[in-house]
Formats: structure tokens, C-alpha cells, sequence
């Protein structure tokens, strides 16, 4: 059985809380791992802070409406609702991301490989 978890369904993202979640380089650098649009165990991201600090990250992105987690037995896996962002908020999310890579924000937050 899944489990979809967001803040609050249908709440809308607004522009104050979006970029107020991704001024910070830990979970801007989630978001570069998540662009692609795959699907991520959170044991695949790697940050150089503690796991609780980690999952903070990962809970502050989930309820600012960034990213959606499905829990799968014990595991929890993470997307990017990057098609909710760009209908919302059209090319802010390719800025920012352009922006970040330009200057390196987030580059500390890497994907493990899948046998690590």
C-alpha cells in the first residue's frame, strides 16, 4: 500500500514560501538531484549534515508543496512537482536551477548510487 503525503492537498504554492524555502543551499541542492524528475529513495540523497537535519530539509521542501513523498512499506521515496511549479509559476523553476549550476548553490547534495 502507498502513502502520499503533502501538507495540505490542493493548497496553493505561494511565491513568498517557495522562494523562502530554496534559499537555503541544502534543499536548493535537493531540488538540483530531483530535476530530472526520477523518483528518489531518501536514502539516495546525500548531504553533508546529520540524517534528522536531512529529513528536515526533505520535510520543509514536501510542505512548502516543492516536492511530494510516497512511503512504500518502509521506504520513502521523493519527487520534484516540477510540472505543479511550472504551471504556477512559468520559467522560475529553470532560472532558478540555471542559477544554482551557474554558481555552484547545492552542489553539496549528491545522489548515492544504488548499491551504496
Amino acid at each position: 500500500m502507498s502513502d502520499h503525503h503533502q501538507a495540505q492537498p490542493g493548497a496553493e504554492v505561494t511565491l513568498p514560501r517557495l522562494l523562502g524555502v530554496l534559499s537555503d543551499p541544502t534543499r536548493l541542492g535537493i531540488v538540483r538531484v530531483l530535476s530530472d524528475g526520477a523518483e528518489r529513495g531518501w536514502g539516495r540523497l546525500y548531504a553533508p549534515v546529520a540524517k534528522s537535519t536531512l529529513s528536515h530539509h526533505l520535510k520543509m521542501l514536501r510542505e512548502a508543496g516543492v516536492t511530494q513523498t510516497r512511503q512504500e512499506g518502509t521506504r520513502c521515496y521523493v519527487t520534484l512537482r516540477r510540472d505543479a511549479l511550472d504551471d504556477r509559476f512559468p520559467g522560475l523553476l529553470p532560472a532558478l536551477l540555471d542559477a544554482a549550476a551557474t554558481d555552484d548553490v547545492g552542489a553539496h547534495v549528491t545522489e548515492l548510487p544504488e548499491d551504496a
